[in-house]
Formats: C-alpha cells, structure tokens, sequence
C-alpha cells in the first residue's frame, strides 16, 4: 500500500521554530520529522522514525557482520551497581536521578556498562563462552545543562551501544578490531566522512580509547592532525616534555617593581622597556602564568588548584576537565579569592620573598600543577606573590617544584605531535562514534571472571563501542540541506521516491497511481503526494522542505504520455515516458 500524504500524519512548517540555532534543528522541524516536548526532547514523528530505523538497519547489518548479537535493556536502573563502580556520583548533576515510591533510589540510564556485565556474570561462567559481543540500540538520558542544537546536544537520544568480552588482552584486540572494521563500514555505508582520532576515556575508563569524527568547520569539537598519520582531539594531546637543563651556576632570583603590570602583555611590555636582555626581546614565552581554577568535585567540595604555564598560552578548559575529571572546572571567584588572601590577584607565582612557595600544602594549601614544558632548568619571569612586584630568573627545579603536571594549555597549530610525525594542523569535526578499551575496570568493580583453560579464576576484560543514532542522523541533515529544505541520501531517505500528481484532472491522478503501483511493485518505496485540492506550488515546497532524493511529478505531460523526474540534490529536472520511470530512477 503507497504512503498517501492526503491521510499521513504529517504537517509542515512554513516559519523556522524560533530556539532552533542549526540546519538540521530547524529543518527537521519544519518538514515534520521531530517535534520539541521540552529542552532537548523531542518527540518522533512518522518520517523521523522511518529515517532513524534506515539509520538502526545499517547499524544492526554490520553489528551482525562482525559477531555481536542484539540485546536491549530498560533505561530505568536501580543505584546499586553504578553505586559499586563509583559513577552514581561522578556522573555529578549530569544523572537523572529519581526514587520510586518506595523510597528507592533509581537512574535513567546515560550508559549501560554495569548492567552489560551483570548480565554477563549471571550467565557465563567459563573461558569456553567467550569471545562475546551484545549490543543494544536504546535511548539514553543526561541532563545537559543547555541542551542545544536540535537532536545534536540533547537530554535523550538514542545510541547503539556494544560492549566486548573477552579473558585475554589479545582477545580484546581482536574484538575492537572487529568493532572498529564495523564502523568504518557503518559510516561508509551512510555516506558520512570521518577521521580517527586518539581521544580520552573520561568517565568511562580504560586503556585506549578513539573517537571517529566527521571533519567539518561547525563541529563542536576541535581535533589535530599531521602529515604523518598522527590524529587525536585535543583533550587526548600530550605535550612533548623537553630535556631537564642544568642549572648550576645561574644567578640568583631578583625581585622587581612592576606597577600596574597585571596581564601578561604590560609585564613583557616593562620588561623590555626597564629590563632589556642583551640578544634578543622578552616575549610572553619567557614569563610563567599562574591561573587559579576551582575543581568541584561529585561530592561538592570545592577545591582550588593553580596552574602554571607559559605565558604565550592560553588555559583549554576542556583539556584541564580530562584532567582532573570527575570534577568540573571554573575560573576561581572573587569570593575564592577573599578566603585566600596569599593569592595577590595578577601577581601570583610558585616562590616569594616571604618564603611562601606554591607546592607546598604548609605554605598555601594550594596545589600547584605546572605545564609538561616547565621542566628544572628552565628561567621564567612571574608575580613574585607580592602586590606590583615581579621576579626575573626564577629556575623551576631551583626555586620552585610543582606538586605536578597537568596538560592544561591549549594546543596550537605548529606544535609537534608526541609520535614525531611532524608538526599538526588544527581541524573542527562532530563526533560520530567512539571506541573504548575498557580493560577490567567494569569487570573487577562487579566481579566479572570465568574459569580460564587451567580452571583458575580470571578477571574478564571488556571493550566498550558507541555510535549516536539520532546524533548522525542529525549530522546528516546538517549535511544534506540547502535554502529550500531536506536533501537526504538514498541510504537513509524516508522514501525512495516522492510522486507528487498535480492540478485537478483525474487523469494525472490515474497515472500517478499506476506510476506508484509499478513502483512500489518493484521494491521501492513511494510518498505519494496525491492531495487532490493543494496547489502545485504547496506540494513542489513540501516535497523541497521533506527532501526525498528522487522526485516524480506527474502534470500536463501525461496527455502526452510524459513525467517529470526531479533529482533533489542537483534541482535537474528530466522528462521521462511514463513507462520509463522505474527504469529513469533506477
């Protein structure tokens, strides 16, 4: 039976929604796919649907390709088990928390490893069941703080989530290998570029962890790359640490004057107008920032920490979150100021003519992290904890020791990748997918072990693999878009074709039914637009705005025995004999 639009569940939007900020938000809406309930939630509407179950159906192909068999869990879960492995708090204000009438304390599920490893531990018991490979496509829940962009940063959305099982660390990599050969394909599949980027597990742990993204200048995540095959977003950058310098037979640390000398700029400013070094200028890369940031932490204890780094970068903030993660990261406030009056606001370094000396706890009770390029030896300009004063030749390693290193600043274009392949160039993407080793963290947490081949108790170790259904399929649409609506791939389109018959003579509608009867009779799926009192005009922006590659407009030309075959994506406009159709769009 043909899809008629005379009695579809489905109403397009003439105006843009007014809190969209993107394409795909905007669009999505108007042509009829979504519809918001609340900050990030959407509901699904007809075409929505049949778009996602194209992307879940591609999803599932290569999830059998590769070995793993499908499951599907609720996303209401009791506490416990995130309780054991730590993640009912450092998930922090990001879980949905509720409680049953019972008092009893429950989550909607962000992600689903405790219970994949329940699952498993209640059932397998010995080497012989593994390898294991299950996987799920369910919705899961954060509570973003400003959900955004549509279906791109939402509180719900739905992921397929695979998780690996295996007693060896080689059988681990041969499962992600598996995993990760499956997305390749997945993204082939729909069409979608990508990369593959070293990134950092965060909240989910383990030993490797890679994210795939689509390259694209709106992308919300900032990636590197070198001509030499290094790729990684920069939170996973790490900084090549230079070699220790000695420093016998430096000078000693002098303090000096600088009024009103509070930013980075007016001290290399002063330095070279009362100071001048005899070889070359000072440059911001000689002097060392002090930032103070405020770690809050899943239990709410608020914690300041400095960071030191040189003067020509800039703290990430994102870098400084992988970091110190679970806890979240924020400037420090006047008030963080107020209760440790030894922090001289523009003025701070790591030693002081007092003798107070940051990475001390006895001194300040603060810790101090510096940058992996503040090795011993090295001479910095810095506040010398002493309001309008500076100190020259402070030597780390000398003078002054961290309590440790912190990759916290920000990575630059030029800067040498850790592999040596060369400097990296600076890229924006979306994250499409991403793969983790987990190892045993899930698994020794909640006592997950079989017997191995000598009968001895071993700890199994997982890989974790996740793709955001709703998420690409929103990528898609911010891909596959132009002024007037939609443009979808054939791989993904809710329909194979649109027939639209137009004008009032019964004739045109006699031929759009045997064109969608032949059709639909030969596999494909029609939209058939045959409302039969809407102008040609109403029905050509529908069929723009819902944006189903092939278009078949039956009008005046079927007195001659002729249709129009409209390509979407290329706006060309064919004439076709009607019984040339299936044979034009095939």
């Amino acid at each position: 039976m043909p899809t008629r639009l005379s009695n579809y569940f489905l109403r397009t939007l003439r105006e843009d929604p007014s809190d969209a900020e993107v394409a795909s938000h905007r669009l999505l809406v108007r042509a009829g796919y979504i519809r918001r309930q609340a900050p990030g939630v959407f509901a699904w509407l007809p075409l929505g649907l049949r778009v996602k179950a194209k992307i879940e159906k591609i999803v599932r192909d290569e999830m059998e390709r590769a070995g793993a068999h499908e499951v599907h869990f609720p996303a209401l879960l009791p506490r416990e088990p995130y309780e054991v492995t730590g993640r009912w708090e450092e998930y922090g204000d990001a879980l949905f928390r509720l409680q049953d009438r019972k008092g009893a304390d429950y989550l909607l599920a962000p992600t689903h490893e405790e219970v994949f490893t329940l699952l498993v531990k209640d059932l397998y018991s010995s080497y012989k069941d593994l390898p294991l490979s299950i996987y799920q496509i369910q919705d899961k829940y954060r509570d973003e703080a400003r959900p955004r962009a549509g279906l791109l940063r939402g509180r719900e959305f739905t992921m397929k989530d695979a998780y690996s099982f295996d007693y060896t660390d080689a059988g681990l990599d041969a499962s992600y290998r598996a995993q990760r050969d499956a997305y390749e394909r997945i993204f082939t599949r729909l069409g979608l570029e990508y990369v593959i980027v070293k990134a950092d597990a965060g909240a989910m742990g383990g030993s490797k962890s890679e994210e795939f993204l689509h390259p694209t200048p709106v992308g919300e995540d900032t990636f590197v790359r070198s001509a030499g095959g290094y790729a990684a977003n920069v939170e996973a950058f790490t900084t090549i640490v230079p070699e220790a310098i000695p420093f016998d037979g430096l000078p000693e640390a002098s303090v000096f004057d600088s009024p009103n000398t509070p930013t980075i700029a007016t001290l290399v400013d002063l330095a070279n107008a009362n100071h001048p070094r005899p070889d070359r200028e000072w440059t911001a890369a000689d002097t060392l920032k002090n930032v103070v940031l405020a770690l809050v932490h899943p239990d709410g204890r608020r914690e300041l920490v400095i960071v030191g780094l040189p003067g020509d970068r800039d703290v990430d903030l994102k870098r400084v979150e992988v970091a110190v993660a679970p806890a979240d990261v924020e400037a420090a406030t006047e008030a963080d100021f107020l209760a440790h009056p030894s922090l001289v606001k523009g003025y701070i370094g790591p030693w002081s003519p007092t003798g107070a000396v940051l990475g001390e706890e006895s001194a300040t009770g603060i810790r101090y992290l510096v940058d992996p390029r503040i090795v011993d030896g090295t001479e910095w300009i810095t506040g010398a904890n002493v309001d309008q004063k500076h100190v020259f030749g402070l030597v780390a390693g000398r003078d002054f020791t961290a309590d440790g290193t912190i990759e916290a600043a920000e990575v630059r274009a030029g800067d040498p990748a850790p592999d040596g392949s060369g400097p990296v160039e600076l890229a924006r993407g979306m994250e499409i997918g991403h793969v983790f080793q987990l190892g045993r963290k899930y698994a020794e947490a909640l006592g997950l072990k079989v017997l191995d081949e000598n009968g001895k108790l071993v700890t199994v170790t997982m890989g974790s693999y996740g793709i955001g259904v709703t998420r690409i399929l929103a990528i898609i649409a911010e891909l596959g878009n132009d002024d007037k609506g939609l443009i979808w791939p054939a791989s993904v389109a809710p329909f194979d074709v649109h027939v639209v018959a137009t004008g009032r003579d019964a004739a045109v509608f006699e031929a759009a039914e045997s064109i969608v009867a032949t059709l639909e009779s030969n596999g494909l799926e029609v939209l058939f637009d045959d409302r039969p009192k809407v102008s040609p005009g109403v029905k050509f922006g529908d069929a723009e705005l819902i944006g189903v590659p092939k278009i078949v407009i039956a009008g005046r030309g079927v007195a001659d025995g002729v249709v129009e075959v409209w390509d979407r994506a290329t706006g060309e406009r064919t004439p076709v004999a009607i019984d040339e159709v299936l044979s034009a769009l095939r």
